[in-house]
């Protein structure tokens, strides 16, 4: 893999990665764009203990453009895009539009005993641009790009991580209009948070709580348990498991785990990383299949969970290096033609109802095996 930096017109970085090493990546920007402003800030939430994002300005971003308008295919003469190469591998760059960005700033207190405690919504987010097709999916890459994205993933969580205020990095994907994708180009963000997001937070304490009693590591025997179950696991390969989880919260979910436990995408051995190409290709073209080969693509999201980045005097520290990397990849189609709406219950109180027997979709998930 060849790595190549450089800026964009207002200043952005943009970072080429490709699979020969003589790629030469030397085209410039030429569009007239005035230096990126953006103003994020995160509040807290007294009741949840939970920061909440307010991005004013990312009510700007570029909404459903056509084909031929696309910001991420490459350049081409008389049209220049987010990318000025007129071909790529795989492409990266700063979110014209971040949710989080810059260096960490002062959190300050307002009103009542200081309930109303805010700071600037610093660390960073990213665009990666998989592949210049414009036509293509996630599950239409061959193996070896596929091999690359993951290098890319593990490349920019190493970078991400060293960044200033930069607490936990979240490399995802969502696919499908019902999800909210407004740019059809296949592509995924990466997320730099300023801090240990919600749902991390839970699994970190869960994880902690039960290592104080009687069992070993909570994600170790969980999934030992799913794999001596049986049947609910979808692929069992030799570095890589996949099983729909005892509980999902989704019609169609998928978690995905390497046999040997690390924390994050750093951590990941050379055996894992080789095999993974072919299993999670699999995973997504039997979502492809689920509803039936004349059915649209099925929208997902693919969302990596790694241990967030802690101080040496966090007290979670210790836990860290007790996380499991995993990968959960999960659609809100539940049947053709209708989607899985968090309505009352979800929204409202986040209890998931699901009309999916978990059993019953991995069942499903492995009738459709390529």
């Amino acid at each position: 893999m060849k790595k190549t930096s450089g800026r964009l017109a207002d200043g952005r970085e943009i970072v080429y990665y490709d699979l020969r090493d003589d790629a030469v990546r030397t085209a410039v920007d030429r569009r007239p764009m005035p230096a990126m402003e953006a103003l994020s800030e995160i509040r807290h939430d007294p009741l949840l203990d939970e920061w909440v994002g307010v991005t004013a300005h990312r009510n700007a971003r570029t909404y459903h453009p056509p084909a031929d308008e696309c910001p991420l295919c490459p350049s081409r003469e008389g049209r220049m895009s987010e990318i000025p190469e007129s071909d790529y591998d795989v492409a990266v760059f700063e979110n014209r539009f971040p949710s989080f960005r810059g260096a960490p700033g002062k959190e300050e207190s307002e009103g009542p005993s200081g309930l109303f405690r805010h700071a600037p919504g610093a660390g960073r987010c990213e665009v990666v641009s998989f592949t210049s097709d414009h036509h293509a999916s996630f599950a239409d890459l061959d193996e070896e790009q596929a091999r690359l994205v993951l290098d890319v993933w593990t490349d920019r969580t190493a970078e991400l991580s060293q960044s200033p205020g930069v607490e936990q990095v979240y490399c995802f994907e969502n696919r499908g209009e019902e999800i909210g994708v407004t740019l059809s180009h296949p592509h995924g963000q990466i997320y730099g948070y300023p801090f240990t997001t919600p749902r991390t937070a839970r699994m970190l304490r869960s994880l902690a709580e039960y290592g104080t009693g009687p069992g070993g590591n909570l994600f170790d025997e969980l999934v030992a348990a799913e794999l001596a179950a049986r049947e609910r696991v979808v692929i069992d390969g030799a570095h890589w498991t996949a099983f729909v989880p005892y509980a999902a919260h989704w019609p169609y979910e998928v978690h995905l785990y390497p046999k040997s436990r690390v924390p994050d995408l750093r951590a990941l051995g050379e055996e894992a990383r080789a095999e993974f190409p072919g299993i999670y290709l699999e995973l997504l073209r039997r979502f492809d299949r689920i509803f039936g080969e004349q059915e649209p693509r099925t929208p997902y999201i693919a969302a990596w969970h790694q241990a967030p980045f802690l101080r040496e005097d966090d007290p979670r520290l210790a836990t860290r290096e007790e996380f499991a990397l995993h990968l959960e990849l999960f659609t809100i189609r539940r049947a053709p033609g209708k989607l899985k709406f968090l309505a009352g219950s979800e929204s409202g109180m986040n209890v998931f109802i699901n009309d999916v027997p978990p059993e019953a979709a991995a069942r499903r998930l492995r009738e459709v095996a390529s």
